[in-house]
């Protein structure tokens, strides 16, 4: 499968808007491992090679284990997680899978909050957001993984 279209030739102010909102989530105090783990379930979850090659190389490369690495498909029968990262992982699947139920369900948000001040909660949900429209930018254009 070859490339349909390049963003950032066409709307270069919009990829940089986009790169600037990552950059802002990046320094949040979002803890990095959350912010890439979200990043990669939801990468998985929406079938874009493109970004799962990207966040699982970009995890390994600041010291992420192959292991961790290897289980964020399965986090839920995985025991490499804390609780906080694996209430994370559920907001995050939840809020990706939003066309398959009509909201997130309560205990999934009850159980985020408990691990999340209100701010890392919005930084939480920004994030999920942000990496589900780089999916389907990064599906619809057809982005090439390891390019």
């Amino acid at each position: 499968m070859s490339q349909r279209i390049n963003l950032i030739k066409h709307v270069p102010d919009i990829y940089h808007h986009f790169i600037e909102a990552e950059k802002i989530l990046r320094g949040s105090e979002l803890p990095t491992a959350t912010f890439e783990l979200v990043k990669l379930r939801a990468s998985q979850i929406n079938g874009c090679a493109y970004c799962v090659d990207m966040h699982s190389r970009d995890m390994k490369k600041s010291g992420e284990s192959d292991e961790r690495l290897w289980m964020v498909a399965a986090w839920r029968e995985a025991t490499v997680f804390t609780p906080a990262e694996r209430a994370a992982l559920a907001l995050a699947e939840e809020a990706t899978r939003l066309p398959d139920r009509e909201a997130v369900p309560d205990a999934v948000w009850e159980q985020a909050r408990e691990h999340y001040d209100d701010k890392q909660l919005a930084l939480l949900i920004a994030a999920i957001a942000m990496i589900n429209a780089w999916n389907r930018i990064g599906v619809t254009a057809r982005l090439a993984p390891g390019a």
